[in-house]
This record gives structure tokens, sequence and C-alpha cells, in this order.
């Protein structure tokens, strides 16, 4: 006698296993689907466990107009998202895997125990509890002719029907933990409106640093800094003189402009302030006693305190003729140009910028003339500065492609 009982539907299927991807396959779970998750690395959250090397920042607690702002021209359609889910809504969300949080003094949001494995223990039990099968060293490939899914594994090739996809694949940086960008030619190839994926939260080159300066101070931290764009408000905190340049967590608050920059002019410009807390007229007043025998280096570390690798780039930056006119050498103090002309390797970024433009996809993040198909996450095109936006936009953005991806299976 033949079987009659229905066949099980194909089970949602989610291509990446980073916080994007593991939401989105949360709120297909919550929707009563079957779901996949399929991930080519050996386990799934690998950047997001390299990202709470130190402290696992989640997310921040700015108010709501000044983080959205952070997201620069892509804030229309980041806020979009974040209406659904947005930082408070993530740190409840938290509180529910029994991890509590909270805000560190500049405002960013961190699990009490700082850390990021014990956070996403309790995320795959959950999913799994809710039935999402995890599968990893699993490399998707594309698609084959009938619509299914070509997915590369140890033993061979597999084909998967699915019944709706989610792509959270990722950018373009740190390849080692599984963003290596290898899914634009795919989606290329099927008209898929991708902007070019380049370095954002990225350290940048200099034309040559002098021997001198890079072989005494390359990786000396300056701190007590500020560092700003032409025509733009300073910021303080601090970076690091690399062989190269410069890198670090102020150069990487200002990576989008200066990579533009360069884009545009070849070059970019910072612009340091060593004395950021002393106005130009008290350096220069400072500047303006007398020093006797003394040299300009200890009369500088004598007046205000600048020594070592601040005293180094001050010479580096300066001609001669600025640093023997007081008022000049005050100026530059305040306002140090530092020309940067590449940024450093899309792989050593911590994000990337560019992706799938959200002009091809609708509301739900479903491609356009690709029924059933959403993107999520950092394969999208957007970027943000550090301290808990990408992450937090990763979220969102893969609980609303979850959320869309179930209620187009449903209508189905």
């Amino acid at each position: 006698m033949p079987d009659l009982t229905p066949a099980s539907p194909p089970p949602a299927v989610v291509i990446g296993g980073g916080p994007a991807g593991l939401m989105a396959a949360e709120a297909l779970a919550k929707a009563g689907l079957a779901v996949e998750v399929f991930d080519a690395m050996p386990s799934v959250g690998r950047k997001f466990l390299l990202a709470g090397v130190g402290g696992m920042n989640i997310t921040h607690s700015e108010p709501y107009p000044a983080f959205v702002a952070r997201y620069a021209e892509r804030q229309g359609e980041i806020e979009a998202l974040l209406r659904d889910f947005d930082a408070d809504a993530l740190r409840q969300w938290i509180h529910g895997l029994g991890i509590e949080t909270f805000v560190g003094t500049s405002g960013r949001v961190f699990p009490t125990d700082m850390k990021a494995a014990p956070l996403l223990r309790a995320w795959l039990k959950r999913l799994r509890d809710n039935g999402v099968v995890i599968h990893t060293r699993h490399r998707w490939l594309g698609w084959n002719t009938d619509g299914s899914l070509r997915i590369a594994y140890p033993q061979g090739e597999r084909q998967v029907k699915a019944s709706v996809v989610v792509l959270a694949l990722g950018g373009a940086s740190w390849a080692r933990l599984g963003s290596d960008g290898s899914w634009q030619p795919l989606l290329a190839e099927r008209a898929v409106d991708i902007s070019p994926l380049q370095p954002s939260n990225c350290g940048f080159e200099v034309a040559g640093w002098s021997a001198l300066l890079k072989d005494k101070f390359a990786g000396a931290p300056l701190k007590n800094i500020a560092l700003s764009v032409p025509g733009s408000a300073p910021r303080k905190g601090e970076f690091i003189l690399t062989a190269q340049g410069v890198e670090g967590s102020l150069v990487y608050a200002w990576s989008a402009p200066v990579r533009e920059a360069i884009h545009r002019e070849g070059r970019g410009v910072l612009l340091l302030d060593l004395l950021p807390d002393k106005p130009v007229d008290k350096i220069a007043q400072a500047l303006a006693k007398p020093r006797g025998s003394r040299s300009m280096a200890k009369h500088l570390h004598s007046q205000l305190g600048i020594d070592g690798v601040k005293a180094a780039l001050l010479r580096e930056l300066t001609d001669q003729a600025t640093f023997a006119d007081v008022d000049a050498l005050a100026r530059a103090i305040k306002a140090l140009p530092i020309t940067l002309v590449r940024t450093r390797p899309l792989d050593e970024a911590i994000s990337s910028a560019g992706g799938v433009r959200f002009e091809g996809l609708d509301e739900g993040l479903m491609v356009k003339g690709m029924p059933g198909v959403f993107c999520a996450g950092e394969m999208l095109d957007w970027e943000a500065p550090t301290g808990g936006y990408l992450l937090t936009a990763c979220f969102a953005s893969g609980l609303r492609a979850g959320r869309a991806a179930a209620d187009w299976v449903q209508a189905s």
C-alpha cells in the first residue's frame, strides 16, 4: 500500500552562523518553521567571539537620536530596522538568555562577565531547544538549475531544497573567521545590486615615516589627544602609531570620511590635537617663556608635557620654520596634519563597508527579483563605528529578515 503521509515541507535555510544569521534562525523557528543553518567554519559565531576578546561590547546606551546618527548615509535604512529591535531591546533579549549587562563609563554596554562565549553558548542552546539544526563545515556554493542550494561539505556536495533562504554571509574582513566576501560573484551573476566591499574601522598608511620615527616609536600609543578631519569637531581618545601609519579606536572613528577623501583626492588628512584641553593662546604663552640654553624639545616637555612619541611626531610633521616660530608651533600642536594615502588591507579591517544595496531589497530585506531570498547583517551596504553599533544593526537586520522570511513562507 503506498505511503500517503504528506512529505515534510523543505526547511527554512539560513546561510551564515554569525549574529545576523542566528537571529534570523531564531525568528524563523519562533514562527514554527523547521530551520537549518549552514556555516562554512568549524563552529559558528567565530567573529562574534573574537569581538569579545578584551570585553564583549554588545551595544551602546547613548540617546536614540545620537545612536541612529552613527549610521551616517544609511541612517534611514538602519533606523527602520532598529524600530523593531533597538539597543534597549537587545539588552532585554540578552537578559532573557540569563546574561546580565551593565553600562560602562563610556556608555558602552557589556555582559557583566565581559565575555562573549557564555552568551553564545546560551543562545545556541535555546536555538537547538527550538529545533534549529546547525551544520558547520558546510559552504554555500550558489544554486542549482532547479533552484536547490549547492552546499559543499567534507564528504562532497549536497543539494538542499529550501522553503526560504536568508543569506547572512558577513562582509570581507577577517577572512580566516569566515567573512571572506566569496558570496559576491554568486549574487552578482544574478544581477543583485552590490556596492564594492571596502575597509571600514581600519588603519591607514602614510607615504612613509622617517626611519627614526618608525624604528623608535612604531607601536607606541598616543593618549589624551584628539583627532578630527577638516571641517569637523575633534573627538578625544587615543590611537597607535604604526610602522606604516596610524590605527586604533580614534582613527577607526574617522575611517569613513578619510577613506572617501582618499578615493576623491588621493589623500586624506587627520588633524591631531596634542593638547585638547589647552587652548592655542595658552600654549603659545607657555612656549614664549624664556628657555635659556634649553633645547626646544626640553622646553616642550617642561612647559607642556609634550615628549616621547608626541614630541617625535610633532618634529616629524613640522618644518624648521614652524618649529622656530612660537605662534606657528602652537597652532601645529593644536592641528597637526597627518596625511594618509591608503587604507590598510580589507582583511585587517574590523568591518567592511559596501555590500548588497538596500535599493535592491524590499522592506523585509528580500532581494528584488529573487523571491524567497533575504539578506542580513554585514553583507548589506552600511557601516558604523565600533562601540556596539555594528552588532546592534546586525542583530536588528537578522530579526527583520527572519520575520519577513517567515511571513513570506506563510503567505506562499
